[in-house]
């Protein structure tokens, strides 16, 4: 059995965009799984945006990184070894241990995957089916309480959460759906695929009249992926009683200097509007909901869900910052072992 983990480390923390000096390639060698304790060759680690938060030394809803540590994340594998009756050599597990091609900790830290259907990979439990699926539905059904013939708006639309809140929307009776990206390959795929009503590519001209354009009653929910000039558009086009959900804001993730609030936040008091952040991990209760409900959909064909996957955990670095570049259709995965 491999005795050798190959780890993604940090090795200094960013100012501004993080670039691969950063970051640090670690062979590691591992004992035999204590009692209790399971060893795990990953197929499939996550890079997800909120990472980036994670390398600043702040306090958030989440420990920073350590420095000349492994970083953890989302992945899914296989079970190689086993000193615990709960997992068995070949169980495929989700758990948080990614950043990494070999993992290995107790048991309760992984946790078994019995997928429906043959025809369902595990990359899908990091993306559709995982925590990026579970934002999308809180999002938009939770925070943002979504009702029949809405019209929606969602920034970063072709990314991995934005792509699956378009098409959830549409299934609840949506009545206009509108996305932006940052490519006309993306916005194509938004109404081609992803069954938006309408989308466009956010350089073409101010987000602001673009959306103006594609939502000319305005808009009663937002999606919010992108922050920054997004956001203050948004505010602009919801109407009164507009709900907006606040996701992310990778528009200002990597700013050097304090980024300026929208302009024209007394819409909120003048409009009755609602701006909400969250973080999913304060809505796991919506868990089994959400399975039933995107396993259905999945299996009616309802929802197309891509992904984009970089080979080798040591191109790992490379997947990041790719997908803070906006490089992904989709889920944004690095395969470091066997396929599904």
């Amino acid at each position: 059995m491999n005795s050798v983990s190959t780890q993604v480390h940090l090795r200094s923390r960013p100012t501004g965009w993080p670039t691969e000096r950063n970051f640090s390639l670690e062979t590691v060698s591992l004992q035999p799984p204590r009692a209790g304790e399971v060893r795990v060759r990953n197929e499939y680690i996550s890079v997800d945006p909120y990472m980036r938060g994670r390398m600043n030394d702040v306090k958030s809803y989440i420990p920073p990184f350590a420095l000349n540590e492994v970083m953890t994340g989302g992945a899914v594998g296989r079970v190689v070894e086993s000193s615990d009756d709960a997992l068995s050599p070949g169980d495929a597990v989700l758990h948080f241990q990614g950043w990494r091609d070999v993992a290995q900790g107790p048991a309760e830290q992984f946790t078994r995957l019995s997928p429906e259907s043959p025809d369902i990979p595990l990359s899908a439990y990091l993306g559709v089916l995982g925590l990026t699926g579970l934002t999308a539905y809180v999002g938009l059904l939770t925070i943002a309480e979504f009702t029949e013939g809405d019209t929606v708006f969602v920034s970063g639309a072709a990314g991995a959460v934005g792509s699956i809140v378009g098409q959830i929307a549409k299934i609840k009776g949506a009545g206009l759906v509108v996305g932006s990206a940052g490519s006309a390959d993306k916005v194509r795929r938004l109404t081609d695929s992803y069954g938006f009503d309408a989308g466009f590519n956010y350089h073409d001209g101010p987000v602001r009249d673009q959306l103006a354009d594609a939502a000319p009653d305005g808009i009663d929910v937002y999606f919010d992926n992108v922050g920054g000039e997004h956001l203050e558009a948004a505010i602009s086009r919801l109407r009164d009683g507009g709900r907006a959900a606040l996701c992310g804001a990778i528009s200002t993730y990597n700013s050097t200097e304090r980024t300026p609030g929208p302009s024209n936040m007394a819409n909120l008091v003048t409009r009755g509007l609602m701006l909400k952040g969250f973080t999913v991990g304060n809505y796991t209760e919506h868990q089994p909901e959400f399975t039933r409900e995107m396993s259905g959909w999945l299996a009616a064909g309802r929802i197309n869900w891509d992904t984009t996957v970089v080979e080798g955990i040591e191109n790992a670095v490379e997947a990041f910052l790719g997908m803070m570049h906006g490089k992904n259709t989709g889920k944004m995965l690095v395969r470091t072992g066997a396929a599904d």
